[in-house]
């Protein structure tokens, strides 16, 4: 799996948008990548929305309901911390209280967050196209989400 790339494309609304290209570290965790993974390769980010973006934080997604309260039919994972730092695109996965209920749900670090570090899993890293996840919506949620078109895994 080594060297395999997540691709995102975003619709930003406005016209604005385009692909984002995501480095996943199985290295650091591999059954948090294999999930994404699983998950891109069935089409179940297809279509998903940003559902919250916090300027100069983060952008979430990955709930298909787009609430944020939900993830998907498959069980919650086991967390998988490392010591990578949260910097600007890294991609970690959300989680409730607690550290073992990571499922669907993503962030995307917007700039650097090292108060999340050795506490959220981190999976990827953006190699190209933070500029359009800098684009998202803002809001919690956002009133015109942005939203991930396609997800494809290569």
């Amino acid at each position: 799996m080594a060297d395999q790339k997540l691709t995102f494309t975003l619709d930003c609304g406005d016209g604005k948008g385009g692909d984002v290209v995501i480095k996943l570290r199985d290295d650091l965790a591999p059954n948090h990548v294999a999930r994404i993974t699983e998950l891109a390769g069935e089409g179940f980010y297809d279509g998903v929305v940003f559902h919250r973006v916090i300027p100069g934080f983060m952008a979430q997604g990955g709930d298909p309901t787009g609430t944020g309260m939900s993830g998907s039919d498959k069980p919650n994972l086991k967390q998988e911390f490392s010591s990578a730092p949260h910097a600007e695109g890294v991609c970690s996965m959300a989680r409730t209280q607690d550290p073992n209920s990571a499922n669907s749900q993503f962030f995307i670090c917007l700039a650097d967050a090292g108060f999340l570090d050795n506490q959220y899993t981190v999976w990827g890293e953006v190699e190209s196209g933070m500029e359009h996840v800098h684009a998202l919506p803002k809001g919690e949620p956002p009133a015109s989400p942005g939203k991930i078109v396609k997800a494809t895994v290569a």
